[in-house]
C-alpha cells in the first residue's frame, strides 16, 4: 500500500481469516505492531498470522467465537494496551425472496450484534483505563458495518437490521465516549470480493478488493471520520433505497422468483 503506516501500534482484529479481516492485518503488520487475531477457522487464521509475522509484526493469534461472550471479555483482558479494535466478525444469510428461517436470523444477530458487542464493550472500559497516545486518543474502535445499514433489503432482513444496529450504536457512541478520549467508527462498505459474498447470485456493482477496502477503511480511520462509508456510488445507491416508499418494496419484492434460504 502507498498510504501512510498505519500509526497503532496494538491492534486487534475478529473475522482475521479472511476478506476485509485479513487485508486489514496485513496492512497493519510491520515492525514494532502487536497484532492480535482472532477467527474461528484455525488453518486460515494460522495462514494470516504468519502472512503478517513475514511483514514484520508480532502476532498473537486466538480461535475465538465472538458469540462467546466470556471468552472475548478474557481475550481484551489479556492485553497489555490497545490502540485498535477492527470488530469485523460476521456472518449473512444469502438473499432470496422467501422468508428467512428463525434459526438463520438468530445466527446473524448473535453474531453481527452480540459478537460486536462481546468484543466492543470490555474493549472501551480497556482502553479508557490506558494513558492516551500521541494523538490524545486513549484508543479506537472501527465496527465494520455495511452500506446495507442504510436499506432493508427484501430476502436480507436480518443483515441489513444487523448492521443497521452496530452502524447506528457506534455513531451514536463515539459521541460520548469522546469525553473519556475514545474514538468509534461506523466503517459501512459496499460490495467487496470475499468469501461471504462469493455466494450472492446477483449484480454486485463497484465491487471492491479487500485490499482497496483495506485502504479506504484506515485512511477513514486516520482522518477521524465516524462514518466511513465507501464506494461512494454504492453508498448513495443505498441511501436512494433507504427512501423508497415501504409499499412499493414489498409490491417489488412480491414479483422476485422466491429462492430459498438457508441458515448459515
Amino acid at each position: 500500500m502507498t498510504d501512510a503506516v498505519p500509526p497503532w501500534n496494538v491492534v486487534a482484529i475478529t473475522g482475521a481469516s479472511s476478506g476485509l479481516g485479513r487485508a486489514l492485518a496485513l496492512a497493519c503488520a510491520r515492525p514494532g505492531a502487536t497484532l492480535h487475531l482472532a477467527a474461528r477457522n484455525p488453518g486460515r487464521l494460522g495462514e494470516s498470522a504468519a502472512a503478517c509475522r513475514a511483514r514484520g509484526a508480532v502476532v498473537r493469534e486466538v480461535v475465538l467465537d465472538v458469540r462467546d461472550g466470556a471468552a472475548c471479555a478474557n481475550w481484551i483482558g489479556g492485553m497489555e494496551r490497545l490502540d485498535l479494535l477492527v470488530a469485523n466478525a460476521g456472518i449473512s444469510g444469502g438473499t432470496g425472496g422467501m422468508s428467512e428461517p428463525a434459526a438463520q436470523v438468530r445466527a446473524i444477530f448473535d453474531t453481527n450484534v452480540s459478537g460486536v458487542l462481546n468484543t466492543a464493550l470490555p474493549a472501551l472500559d480497556r482502553m479508557a483505563a490506558q494513558p492516551a497516545g500521541p494523538d490524545g486518543v486513549r484508543g479506537r474502535m472501527a465496527v465494520i458495518a455495511s452500506v446495507a445499514a442504510f436499506v432493508a433489503a427484501p430476502g436480507a432482513a436480518a443483515y441489513c437490521a444487523s448492521k443497521s444496529a452496530v452502524q447506528r450504536w457506534a455513531e451514536a457512541t463515539d459521541a460520548t465516549e469522546r469525553a473519556r478520549g475514545l474514538r468509534i467508527h461506523a466503517v459501512c462498505p459496499g460490495y467487496v470480493r470475499t468469501p461471504m459474498t462469493a455466494v450472492n447470485g446477483f449484480p454486485m456493482p463497484f465491487m471492491l478488493e479487500p485490499e482497496d477496502a483495506a485502504r479506504r477503511t484506515l485512511a477513514g480511520l486516520r482522518a477521524g471520520r465516524t462514518r466511513i462509508a465507501y464506494p461512494w456510488p454504492t453508498y448513495a445507491m443505498a441511501r436512494i433505497a433507504g427512501m423508497v416508499p415501504l409499499g412499493l418494496r414489498a409490491a417489488v419484492a412480491a414479483r422476485l422468483p422466491a429462492k430459498p434460504i438457508t441458515a448459515p
